[in-house]
């Protein structure tokens, strides 16, 4: 499956909320997940408690709440195109 593949449900790079963040976090295995953002990051605000923390990898959790955002490679080029998978989700190893 390619990165811009549509795994049969509606997720894919241009899903939103937990379907976005749940897709890259298994995009090419779950390898994409700790890839860094290119150019250092997006700034973020957290859409659970509002904290201001840098997205550095496609998906990253806020380190003042644990709320777990990500964002696709197509769309990383803009900040507002950050997904949050949603109070209390908590991000499976694999």
């Amino acid at each position: 499956m390619g990165c811009c593949s549509d795994n049969g449900s509606n997720a894919g790079p241009f899903a939103e909320g937990r379907e976005l963040v749940e897709f890259v976090a298994q995009a090419h295995g779950g390898g994409l997940r700790n890839q860094a953002i290119p150019g250092g990051g997006l700034e973020a605000v957290c859409q659970g408690c509002g904290a201001s923390f840098t997205l550095v990898t496609f998906v990253s959790t806020c380190s003042v709440c644990g709320g777990v955002h990500a964002v696709s490679p197509p769309r990383s080029g803009d900040a507002a195109n950050i997904q949050f998978a949603g109070k209390g989700y908590q991000l499976s190893e694999g």
